[in-house]
């Protein structure tokens, strides 16, 4: 795929934030964009909030190039606002019955499908289904873009694989980084940082070896020669100034 993208997460779940519980979405879901070429572009861990969601779908959704996977809220119980809060951002507060998921549930529970598991067949209308391989109640999305997936991560993982393997395997467009190490300190790096073009991804992380002072200079983007042109700018100083550096190429 040689499309932009912007991925998004949102993780949702006051037990996390409370300290209850720990949050295992994130890494896997890094994990696995890493793997393919793409990168997060936010991440959000919100309470069960109605409000609160409701703006984070709106936010990603005024996004054009957004990809967002969204875990929790989609059982059946009175907390589990994802699905409405869905319908709310993307189909105007449209809901239905999805036959299928519904079939799945019945399958699965029989007559316990009823009064209140069946509910988490009440979907945003037009949603399409993820495959939940423990107890075969469905994840779902909308647009081909935006993704909605238990709690449970035995649960939501597969489905996150289900999604990127069908619809984002990988990404063909290459971002190009270069990295170096020099002994400095960012106060002296500053007015070679202000020269550097907005568009680029630009990084400078400090750090403190013994008594020396150094600054891990990353910059990286789509444009090879926009990349090396900027890059250069922090050679050239290194060598005006007397200053040590080790070049890191793709880090």
């Amino acid at each position: 795929m040689n499309k932009r993208v912007n991925f998004y997460s949102v993780i949702i779940g006051t037990e996390l934030l409370n300290g209850r519980r720990k949050d295992a979405h994130f890494e896997f879901l890094n994990q696995e964009l890493l793997k393919r070429g793409w990168e997060h572009k936010a991440s959000f861990v919100i309470e069960d909030d109605k409000e609160l969601m409701l703006k984070i779908f709106n936010l990603i959704k005024s996004d054009e190039h957004s990809v967002m996977f969204s875990f929790g809220g989609i059982g059946a119980t009175p907390d589990d606002f994802t699905r409405q809060i869905a319908a709310d951002a993307f189909t105007n507060s449209q809901m239905e019955f999805n036959e299928e998921a519904k079939k799945r549930i019945e399958n699965r529970f029989k007559d316990e499908a009823y009064p209140h598991r069946v509910n988490m067949a009440y979907l945003p209308i037009d949603a399409k289904l993820l495959k939940n391989i423990v107890n075969d109640v469905a994840g779902f999305y909308l647009e081909d873009r935006f993704f909605f997936t238990p709690g449970f991560p035995s649960m939501s993982q597969s489905m996150v694989l289900e999604a990127l393997d069908k619809h984002y395997c990988c990404s063909n467009i290459k971002k190009y980084r270069k990295t170096v190490t020099i002994v400095s300190s960012e106060n002296d790096l500053i007015e070679v940082m202000k020269k550097i073009p907005t568009n680029l991804e630009f990084s400078s992380l400090p750090k403190i070896i013994g008594n020396k002072r150094k600054v891990v200079i990353s910059v990286a983007g789509y444009n090879q020669d926009e990349v090396n042109l900027a890059f250069q700018l922090f050679l050239d100083f290194c060598l005006e100034n007397k200053k040590e550096y080790v070049l890191e190429d793709g880090l």
